[in-house]
């Protein structure tokens, strides 16, 4: 089994930047990718951005390319969101995943957070 806790979010203006942070804890090992998915008011649940246990290698939905910024430090156990130029659009519930495989941590993983809200007003 694996953890992950979410923290960081909060109500920020349009233009504004955030970051979010994910601890993860239990069987972990650094051989998994780690992602973030949000889910908007209304709407299904969709695929943020992902990361690669070595960070090697990173992926990003359209809407957010070029404004967030996956990263992580395998010696905490934690993925980092950074969160530049912030619209209302980007207002959802935000959540962490973790798996083991790169086919899955963009649409089905294994492992999510309880999640954190990201509030941008306009």
């Amino acid at each position: 089994q694996v953890q992950l806790v979410e923290s960081g979010g909060g109500l920020v203006q349009a233009g504004t930047s955030l970051r979010l942070s994910c601890a993860a804890s239990g069987q972990t090992s650094r051989s998994y990718y780690m992602g973030w998915f949000r889910q908007a008011p209304g709407k299904e649940r969709e695929f943020v951005a992902a990361i690669s246990y070595m960070g090697g290698g990173t992926y990003y939905a359209d809407s957010v390319k070029g404004r967030f910024t996956i990263s992580r430090d395998n010696a905490k156990d934690t993925v980092y969101l950074q969160m530049n130029s912030l619209k209302p659009e980007d207002t959802a519930v935000y959540y962490c995943a973790v798996d083991s495989l790169r086919t899955r941590i963009q649409n089905s993983p294994r492992y999510w957070g309880q999640g954190t809200q990201v509030t941008v007003s306009s």
